[in-house]
């Protein structure tokens, strides 16, 4: 393994973790409708579970409320039920085949517990980060003892994978930011 694959790797990597980070965040629910709310909600489809994405379709029906159209007629109630009983805590009412779920209006309390909940988030990634700049540098350092790469290159690497980490912790703060605002915002 050279250095250019060992910087290649931990961007990738990197990259991979603040596409993690994304995704928790679009689970933390503003007040406003998303549909990515309910993807990760599991429905007991003929006997094993799959997500809710793959038995309905998952539309916005306006700002507040997002609507849930099972393909199959028998699984409404299934559909129903796995959305009530998830950690969200909506409560979805049906118009014959269609679920409108509507997204009850956050308290001030709710919303300060839930910018705790994204820098706690936040925090994680970071370490996520933190570890993986970790590992680059003794990759780096194993590189520079057994291959005979040069001290000079290995440390010039050795800080590519610093200024790569402060990006990503950069970008991570960023994000934290903006979605701790988009909850404080009534």
């Amino acid at each position: 393994m050279s250095i250019a694959e060992v910087k290649k790797n931990i961007e990738h990597k990197m990259g991979r973790s603040i596409d993690s980070f994304k995704q928790e965040l679009a689970k933390i629910r503003t007040g406003r409708a998303h549909t990515g709310l309910l993807e990760h909600i599991q429905v007991d489809y003929y006997g094993s579970y799959v997500p809710l994405s793959q038995v309905a379709n998952l539309t916005l029906v306006d700002a507040r409320t997002i609507g849930v159209q099972p393909w199959e007629k028998k699984m409404v109630s299934v559909v129903e039920k796995a959305i009530r009983e998830s950690d969200l805590g909506l409560n979805p009412a049906t118009h014959g085949e269609l679920l409108r779920v509507p997204m009850p209006a956050l308290t001030e309390e709710r919303r300060r517990e839930l910018t705790k909940v994204v820098k706690s988030e936040g925090e994680t990634a970071k370490i996520v980060i933190r570890g993986l700049r970790r590992d680059a540098k003794e990759q780096l350092d194993k590189l520079v003892k057994d291959e005979g790469v040069p001290e000079d290159s290995g440390r010039r690497a050795q800080d590519d994978v610093q200024k790569l980490t402060d990006k990503f912790v950069a970008e991570i703060d960023e994000l934290v930011q903006t979605k701790s605002s988009e909850i404080m915002k009534v």
